[in-house]
């Protein structure tokens, strides 16, 4: 054989192992199953179990392909889960019990921070424990929804009326500067994201809304109903690497946590102490009374009894919504 028909012969195999190869890689991830993500906002502290499980490698074991898309704002992204742009929400469930009352087939199919941060930051240095102690104080509140709708049941749960304060409602732009510049004496937010935000500018504590039986679960998946039949098995494998993922967090791995989320979003000029405080801050809110003991994701009826009263009574939700039309637990194995 002439050296020609080696050489020609030798590039046929080498053709052929690459088309084999590529075919094998091209099985592999049609064998995959997909999903795609949109968070509530750009990274925060509450992101880390979905960034570690991307680092770490866990979602391609599990057999998923994971795309992750930061978001504008829970009702901006359970909106669009709604018209089916992502396949997953993650985003504050009180948006999404919201959109299911005004008609949205969405459910939330697995909650982790199931207990709830909506309260008011006030100075560290304040002697102020409790909304009475604010009597007659500025408070400023975003002039949005939000959590500043729970106000008014919050003040009623407290026996006051926001006729005891001195309210000052702000675009949600300036809550923030208006609270750190002393323009107002406490501001309502949620605590948990917001505390670690001022911390360096105006120490400060929270008062939290759900001392007074004010509870809303936060942070969860939100799908739509459809698909939690059509799509049972990717999403089971999602809330199952999610859990592993937050176990672990929850183990002291709060380090790796923030880590994997400054590696994932490197085109960010994030803060890695706000990104710590935040995410040590979320962890007081993992469970509830009802919750614990129980599977992370778990989601207690009767949390979202309360939760649903709740909304109800600031107008969130109408009149006649159940427990059943915002959550399942169907896809957590116990």
């Amino acid at each position: 054989m002439s050296k020609t028909s080696v050489g020609n012969a030798i590039g046929r195999f080498l053709l052929a192992l690459a088309f084999l190869m590529g075919g094998v890689e091209f099985a592999d991830a049609q064998q995959k199953e997909k999903l795609s993500i949109e968070l509530d906002w750009s990274p925060t502290g509450m992101h880390a179990g979905l960034h570690l499980a991307q680092q770490k490698g866990w979602y391609e074991a599990a057999g998923l392909t994971v795309q992750i898309a930061d978001g504008k704002g829970s009702t901006g992204t359970i909106q669009h889960i709604a018209a089916g742009q992502y396949d997953v929400g993650f985003a504050g469930l009180g948006a999404m019990a919201a959109g299911v009352s005004n008609g949205m087939p969405l459910t939330s199919v697995a909650c982790f921070q199931r207990a709830s941060d909506y309260g008011l930051m006030v100075p560290a240095n304040s002697p102020w424990q409790k909304l009475q102690d604010l009597k007659g104080k500025k408070i400023a509140m975003m002039s949005v929804a939000g959590v500043a709708s729970f106000f008014d049941p919050y003040a009623k749960a407290s026996g006051m009326s926001r006729n005891d304060f001195q309210i000052i409602s702000v675009d949600p732009s300036v809550l923030m500067s208006t609270y750190n510049t002393g323009g107002s004496d406490a501001a309502v937010s949620t605590v948990a994201f917001f505390l670690p935000i001022v911390e360096n500018v105006r120490p400060s504590k929270g008062i939290l809304m759900s001392d007074a039986g004010l509870n809303v679960p936060g942070f969860g998946f939100v799908v739509r109903k459809q698909d939690v039949d059509a799509k049972a098995s990717a999403l089971r494998k999602l809330i199952e690497v999610n859990q592993k993922a937050w176990a672990y967090i929850l183990a002291s791995h709060e380090d790796e946590g923030v880590d994997a989320i400054m590696k994932e979003r490197t085109d960010l000029r994030l803060d890695r102490n706000i990104m710590m405080g935040q995410l040590k801050a979320y962890m007081r809110f993992f469970d509830t009374p009802a919750t614990r003991g129980k599977p992370i994701g778990w989601q207690a009826e009767s949390d979202w009894v309360e939760a649903i009263a709740a909304m109800e009574g600031v107008g969130m939700v109408k009149p006649g919504l159940k427990p059943a039309d915002v959550y399942t637990n169907k896809l957590i194995a116990n």
